[in-house]
Formats: structure tokens, sequence, C-alpha cells
């Protein structure tokens, strides 16, 4: 017959066998955490996709919104013009290919000073051929509401005159009294000559050395340059 192995000898032939069931437990829970882990990666990733997507739509719809207001609003604006031709003076085509304009507070020619737009003529007419001129562009002759504006006028003329004067909306009533045509108040006298034969009188802006000296009356026949203002931004 074999000879068994007593207990000791089967413990001494299989030294690992009790560290290796020791081990089994601990590898278990590795493997559990593992998967675990897996699993919440792949939920976070699952997650992402989702949240992302959702983005994405959103991001669609608004561009699309957006893409809508904008097709809406340049309708809207090429109209305007249309309606306004007006329009094309403020705003001019700066871009053929893409028709893209620049718009101002005045229209060309017109030069901007605080709220208003200023035209200075190169011909001369008399006060009332000339009135009548500003308002067929959309002025009427320059009324000076302020000192400001009236140095700024001053500067003006003395830069571009060479020794013209220049028409302003003031002129001598039927009684007598001088006034804006649009009335107004406002003084800058250098001269004012009393009416006779000559005619009726207005008044006219002439480079002078001092600003507050820098009008005079002459008679309302006289061929003189004009200064014609509108508000800026104004259509009319």
């Amino acid at each position: 017959m074999g000879k068994c192995c007593s207990s000791s000898e089967t413990q001494k032939a299989n030294p690992g066998t009790s560290s290796r069931e020791l081990a089994v437990p601990y590898l278990a829970v590795l493997c559990l955490l593992a998967s675990a882990g897996n699993l919440l990666q792949a939920i976070h990733f699952v997650q992402m996709n989702s949240s992302f997507q959702s983005w994405s739509d959103s991001q669609r719809k608004q561009a699309g919104e957006l893409s809508q207001k904008y097709n809406t609003l340049n309708l809207t604006y090429s109209s305007l013009f249309l309606t306004f031709p007006e329009l094309d003076k403020y705003c001019a085509v700066t871009n053929e290919t893409t028709k893209e304009r620049t718009c101002r507070h005045c229209p060309d020619g017109w030069e901007l000073f605080g709220e208003k737009c200023y035209l200075y003529s190169a011909d001369r007419q008399d006060w009332k051929t000339s009135q009548c001129h500003c308002m067929s562009v959309g002025g009427h002759l320059v009324v000076i509401g302020s000192e400001a504006e009236q140095v700024y006028l001053w500067k003006k003329a003395k830069a571009l005159s060479q020794g013209d004067s220049y028409w302003i909306g003031l002129h001598e009533s039927s009684r007598g009294r001088w006034q804006w045509d649009p009335v107004f108040q406002q003084r800058f006298w250098g001269y004012l000559r009393e009416r006779g034969d000559a005619g009726e009188l207005c008044a006219r802006l002439s480079p002078s050395n001092n600003y507050k000296m820098d009008w005079y009356s002459v008679v309302c026949t006289s061929a003189l340059k004009r200064v014609c203002e509108r508000r800026s931004g104004s259509l009319l």
C-alpha cells in the first residue's frame, strides 16, 4: 500500500494555500470597485454626451433664430431706403459687393457742429432766394442760438470766405424790427444801419477781428453767399 502523508506533511507540501485563500476576498472587492468605477465613468460619459447634445441642439436653435432675425432686419433695413430715399444722403454705400453702408449725422456736403448740420454755399444769391434754396435742401438760413455757435460760424467764415459775407436768417420785419426766420433772440451786431429808400434790410455774417461784432445789415437784394442749417439726422 502507498504511504499516506500526514497533515504536517501536507501543509509543508502546500505552504501558500492559506495565503491564496485569504487573498480571494480582496481580489473580489478590487474587481467590484473597478467595475463600479468603469460603470460610473460610463454613466458620466453618457450624461456628458447627453448634455453636449442638448447644448448643441440649443445652439443650433439659437443660431437659426438669430439668422431669421437678421434676415428680417436686413429686409426692413433695405425697405427703409426704398421708402425714404433721403436716407441715401446720410448712409452712402461704401462697399458695392456687400452693399454695406456707412451712416453719418449730416448729408454729403454738410458739416456737423453740435446738433446741427451746416451747408456753406459757393454761389451768391439775394436773401429771399437764399432762404428758398436752403428750404429746398431741407433746412433754412442759419439761426444763431448761442455764443458757441456764433464763434464756430465766425471761425468757419474766416477760413472759407476770403473776404466774402454770408447771409444768415436775420432780417428786418415790416414793422422795422429785426427778427430771425424762424424767430429767435440773439444779437452780435457789428453795424446796424437804418432802413432807407434802398429797401428791406437783412443780416450778413462777415469775417472780422471780433466775433461779438460780426453781423452787418445790408439791403436784402444784395448777392451774397449763404449758410444753411438743418438738424442733424433730420430727413425733413
